[in-house]
């Protein structure tokens, strides 16, 4: 696995839309205060021409917004690349990416929910780590939350122990002034599957649960890859389920298991679901069990600090993660090999 450097102040951190960007009032403002932020801290900036554009979802059309990519790939003035929103259409952009300029000039590119489709594809296809859990648009928020100072920490190399926060939000609340950070209404708890104490150490990929479906079995799917570079460590899988109903999450799983996702795996882990929607009536407990992953022999953890209900862990995809979970309680760590 390659390790791009960690940045420093100083450094210039590129902020790309390869989905979608501010474009009404509130995330106008949010965006602003989030480039203050960034230069408060001593970060350089190279922001996106379409930082205010948005349309239907989308900055700008895939081959701009692909464009931006590559030209933030191979830039030598930019040592960082931070997405900076989440969305549904970054796929579009994918057969416009030339992933060759990322190898020749790695640095690390991280980001949060739709940024799974760069993520994901860099990390597998091309041995490259990536780091899941923030976009530059949660630095907008008047008041950050430890998560994401704690991304930050990351990003400058320091790879703190992560504990499993206190509280998250479940609830949607609309924004009033676009600079509110998490309105934290509910307690968190990890919990396993088998109702006992995980403690797993491997391989981790992963991010977005719903773009990883689709990315699944195509060109811009890396893990037959990942799998044989790496299966000897033990493969840890982990989730983040944004929109998918439980019934679509029990087939998604079935999809996986037929193409060999879960090989030489050990442990699953599911953040806290988006949405909570099922015809038939299902939980989460009850779903996973349901789905293969109630007949597999690996451990199972499910409501963890990866979610789009913040706050989130910041993970480094590929590398080796050591994670325990005992009595609600969630710890992770990572060693870069």
């Amino acid at each position: 696995m390659k390790y791009p450097k960690f940045i420093q102040k100083g450094n210039c951190i590129g902020v790309p839309t390869p989905s979608a960007s501010g474009g009404e009032k509130l995330s106008n403002q949010r965006l602003l205060q989030a480039e203050k932020y960034f230069l408060s801290q001593g970060f350089e900036l190279v922001l996106s021409k379409n930082l205010f554009s948005c349309q239907m979802g989308r900055s700008a059309s895939a081959q701009d917004r692909a464009k931006e990519i590559n030209d933030m790939f191979s830039s030598d003035d930019v040592d960082c690349i931070l997405c900076c929103d989440g969305g549904d259409f970054l796929v579009e952009i994918l057969p416009f990416v030339d992933f060759s300029l990322l190898v020749s000039h790695p640095k690390f590119v991280a980001g949060f929910s739709d940024p799974t489709g760069l993520l994901y594809s860099i990390t597998t296809k091309y041995d490259i780590a990536t780091i899941y859990g923030h976009n530059y648009s949660n630095f907008g928020a008047l008041e950050l939350h430890q998560s994401e100072l704690t991304f930050l920490e990351f990003l400058t190399g320091n790879l703190i122990l992560q504990k499993s926060y206190d509280m998250y939000q479940n609830e949607f609340v609309p924004m009033v002034t676009g600079l509110e950070g998490y309105q934290l209404d509910q307690k968190v708890y990890w919990n396993t599957l088998d109702e006992k104490p995980v403690h797993l150490h491997g391989r981790i990929i992963g991010g977005c649960f719903d773009i990883i479906a689709e990315l699944a079995g195509t060109k811009y799917d890396g893990f037959q890859e990942f799998h044989r570079r790496y299966s000897k460590n033990g493969i840890i899988w982990y989730f983040d389920n944004c929109e998918l109903t439980m019934e679509e999450t029990i087939r998604v799983l079935w999809k996986f298991q037929e193409l060999g996702y879960f090989e030489d795996c050990i442990g699953v882990i599911f953040g806290r679901f988006g949405k909570m929607e099922s015809y038939y009536g299902y939980d989460t407990k009850k779903c996973l069990l349901d789905s293969v992953l109630g007949h597999l022999s690996i451990s199972v953890i499910y409501d963890a600090d990866i979610s789009h209900k913040g706050p989130c862990f910041t993970i480094i995809n590929g590398s080796i993660a050591t994670i325990d979970v005992e009595n609600g309680v969630g710890k992770m760590s990572f060693e870069l090999k």
